[in-house]
């Protein structure tokens, strides 16, 4: 029997366990994919006090190693459904087994959305259609490459793809960006990033693997591009619906818990991008886990007191 179970091992996930250990927790942590979650996948963080700058996999990393040696229990396994049981515990079940604690932590993250397309050729993901220019953008080294989307990790995106790419060509829905404006200055300043606003992607050309985009142009015309790779940044979208038995979700998904971290389940708890907020920051994800794992262990010496 654990005394918390946290559901995700991204930087509310991992800040969780960090918290949880240094006060005398044992501790599960699952994660159905891959250690760090979306941070991970980032190129740069800027933007996390006391840091200047630092690799998302090396803040990742960090963060792993702190928990690790504090004893932390880590599985790759994707929670499928928690159940509070009559003895007021839970069991977190994944799609492997069960696992049994007093309290839980869903730290789920969020995922990439997919841009849909006429034809949904979602099987050309992975196939010239990618949503981590982090993990796949290396494969494209002195080619062209097109990218869509117009925040911050696009422009991320775009910036390290103009690296060792010949060209980016960034298409935009609208005639402006929506990130930091540093950000905006060094993609504006790159010469062979090429800005393609008031255009709209629709559809994904190609049989095994892709050959070209089709997108619209601000008069509405629709246009052809012969490109090898398409790499898509235009935000992500929670995946709680394993959840919705103890945590009320919001209409876009997202679970329901103000700057608590408190679900309408006693001993749920929610931490990070997965649950209704203003801002989805590192700096806030991590702000998240301490409160959610601080307001964890309150509850558990409650249930002792």
């Amino acid at each position: 029997m654990y005394d918390i179970i946290i559901i995700g091992a991204g930087a509310a996930g991992m800040t969780s366990a960090l918290y949880a250990l240094r006060n005398g927790k044992k501790v599960l942590v699952l994660e159905g994919e891959s250690l760090g979650g979306q941070i991970a996948t980032s190129p740069r963080l800027e933007n996390f006090p006391s840091i200047k700058e630092i690799s998302g996999e090396a803040f990742a990393d960090n963060l792993y190693e702190q928990i690790d040696a504090l004893g932390a229990e880590v599985e790759i396994e994707k929670a499928v459904r928690i159940e509070k049981r009559a003895e007021g515990d839970f069991a977190v079940h994944t799609e492997y087994g069960q696992y049994e604690g007093r309290s839980v932590i869903i730290a789920a993250g969020v995922k990439h959305k997919h841009l849909k397309t006429r034809h949904k050729r979602e099987d050309l993901v992975g196939k010239g259609v990618y949503y981590c220019a982090v993990c796949d953008g290396p494969f494209y080294k002195g080619q062209e490459v097109a990218l869509v989307g117009d925040a911050n990790t696009a422009l991320q995106y775009a910036l390290l793809l103009s690296g060792y790419c010949k060209k980016v060509y960034m298409y935009t829905l609208f005639d402006k960006f929506f990130g930091d404006a540093n950000l905006v200055k060094a993609v504006r300043s790159k010469e062979n990033i090429e800005v393609r606003p008031d255009t709209n992607v629709v559809d994904f050309i190609g049989e095994e693997e892709l050959k070209a985009i089709e997108y619209t142009d601000k008069d509405g015309n629709l246009c052809r591009q012969e490109i090898p790779a398409v790499f898509v940044a235009i935000g992500q979208v929670p995946d709680n619906g394993a959840f919705a038995n103890v945590a009320d979700l919001d209409e876009a998904g997202y679970i329901i818990a103000d700057e608590n971290c408190k679900t309408r389940t006693p001993g749920v708890f929610v931490a990070g991008d997965c649950r209704t907020k203003a801002v989805r920051q590192v700096s806030t994800a991590v702000s998240d886990g301490a409160i959610a794992a601080t307001n964890a262990s309150l509850y558990l010496e409650s249930l002792e007191g």
